[in-house]
């Protein structure tokens, strides 16, 4: 098997499944791996797909979505050292949602029985890995309960942030550029609003200096600024009171 990853110095994030992992652990389940290169826009995992293996994200990153009635609905983006595919490998149940790469990515595919022997093996990994699944749930349930509480712009400001924070380029004039391309509808998906609606939110980030955009290209200017706005503050530290 090559090396096309270096291991341990793969830059994955502590809160990542194998930057949670103690550096044996994290070894030893890469070494189980298979590894596959996906260029942009290949499909790793397909939603309704009989669920055969598990997937590390070595490097790269990836979106997960789902169709729901005939509409793709965008709902995260995974970075380097997250597992996807588990919860079906775990249950036997088929693919809950399409996992496509936003760029090049090298993979690691992981068997059914390989995995489970393995978390077996180590059973202090099987509780990182249901931590995994209780962090997504998590941010899936706080960002259904911001619907109902904040403006659209101020959710898209919240969500920028957030992708910022982990996949981003940064530019020496301390602006951040999203490291995945992200369309309109995308966004709009990801925040539960109308096309038309995020339209006007792009709009207003916009207007306040805080975002450029390009075609599914999202460079944020002022990132404390856009963090203050999704906090609530204004620029100037005062409650967002539109």
């Amino acid at each position: 098997m090559t090396s096309e990853v270096p291991f341990p110095a793969a830059g994955w994030a502590p809160a990542t499944f194998l930057g949670s992992l103690s550096p044996a652990a994290a070894a030893e389940l890469v070494a189980l791996a298979v590894r596959k290169r996906f260029g942009a826009g290949q499909i790793i995992l397909r939603e309704g797909a009989a669920a055969g293996h598990v997937v590390l994200l070595l490097s790269g990153f990836t979106k997960v979505a789902t169709a729901v009635e005939g509409f793709e609905t965008l709902l995260g983006i995974r970075l380097p050292g997250e597992v996807v595919g588990e919860t079906g490998a775990l249950t036997g149940e088929p693919r809950m949602a399409t996992v496509t790469a936003c760029g090049p990515v090298t993979a690691g595919l992981v068997g059914r029985a390989a995995f489970q022997d393995f978390l077996r093996r180590r059973p202090e990994t099987a509780t990182l890995v249901t931590a995994a699944v209780a962090r997504r749930l998590r941010r899936s349930d706080r960002r259904l309960a911001e619907f109902a509480v904040f403006p659209a712009h101020i959710r898209l400001a919240r969500l920028l942030s957030e992708i910022a924070e982990v996949c981003a380029v940064p530019h020496p004039d301390g602006s951040l550029e999203l490291a995945v391309p992200l369309s309109q509808p995308e966004l709009a998906a990801m925040i539960g609003i109308a096309q038309a609606t995020v339209q006007k939110a792009v709009g207003e980030l916009r207007d306040r200096g805080l975002v450029r955009t390009g075609y599914r290209r999202v460079r944020v200017l002022d990132p404390l600024g856009l963090r203050r706005l999704g906090d609530g503050e204004t620029r100037t530290g005062e409650h967002e009171s539109r």
